[in-house]
């Protein structure tokens, strides 16, 4: 373990001493800014057109944690899909382009301790960006009352999502010695793993809608939405754990390939 943190503190320190983390968290922190006050401003735009319509029924229906919080959530875990392939692109591909990458092979790490020092390292990383999201709807609780349980459970799932697309970016990174394609294997990737609903539905459409549950299982908007209706279930975490896991063992894979080479 000891290992492992070393290498995940040089990754975060090697984001850190160069412009990018710099960048990403700014252009983070005023994307998540942007993406709040237009929410804010779309639910009280409602709360006052149902007041003027008296629809007092569908006002007795809004809340903070679904039409505002959720939706802001929804709108960051599509910023990170973006984001996330930036931070990851040199975990692997920089130190093959650097040629660092025969130093850490031939080192007493094992592949084990090299991959999961750099998904902690990114993971880290992933963990401050959510902090940051978690201040926006902390704001709210001192003018409203929002659900402090599924404001939480929905921060839980955009952290999970992200680390999952961490996992996917580090194994794109493992394959190429160029972060540009580094980049594009991931983001292609992770579009996929968006878009997996509307092949799900596709499934469903044919005819076959085991084809179509398959699916669905596999993105992680699916288990992401759960966690921010407030539902921690085994089965959504197991998703999350097992999609890491089978990310790591690849990108383990993958980095055991190099050094035989």
């Amino acid at each position: 373990m000891k290992h492992v943190a070393n290498i995940a503190g040089r990754e975060l320190r090697s984001l850190f001493v160069s412009p990018v983390a710099y960048g990403v968290l700014s252009l983070f922190s005023v994307l998540a800014g942007t993406f709040f006050i237009l929410n804010v401003a779309w639910f009280n735009d409602m709360l006052i057109r149902m007041q003027q319509f008296q629809a007092f029924d569908q006002l007795a229906r809004m809340n903070l944690n679904d039409q505002l919080i959720g939706e802001f959530y929804g709108s960051m875990s599509v910023v990170l899909l973006f984001l996330i392939p930036g931070i990851t692109m040199g975990l692997f591909a920089s130190e093959k382009s650097n040629g660092t990458d025969e130093l850490l092979l031939t080192s007493p790490l094992t592949a084990w301790d090299i991959v999961l020092g750099k998904l902690l390292g990114g993971g880290l990383f992933v963990a401050i960006l959510v902090g940051i999201v978690g201040l926006f709807p902390g704001l709210l609780f001192f003018y409203g009352d929002p659900e402090l349980g599924r404001t939480l459970t929905g921060l839980l799932g955009l952290l999970l999502v992200g680390w999952v697309y961490v996992a996917i970016g580090a194994f794109a990174s493992s394959v190429t010695r160029s972060q540009i394609i580094a980049f594009l294997i991931s983001l292609v990737m992770l579009l996929v793993v968006l878009l997996l609903p509307a092949v799900a539905d596709l499934g469903v459409a044919t005819g076959a809608p085991w084809i179509g549950e398959f699916f669905r299982y596999l993105s992680a908007n699916a288990h992401f939405e759960q966690l921010m209706h407030g539902l921690v279930e085994t089965g959504d975490l197991a998703y999350f754990a097992v999609m890491i896991v089978t990310f790591a063992l690849l990108t383990k894979a993958s980095v055991e390939s190099s050094r035989w080479r």
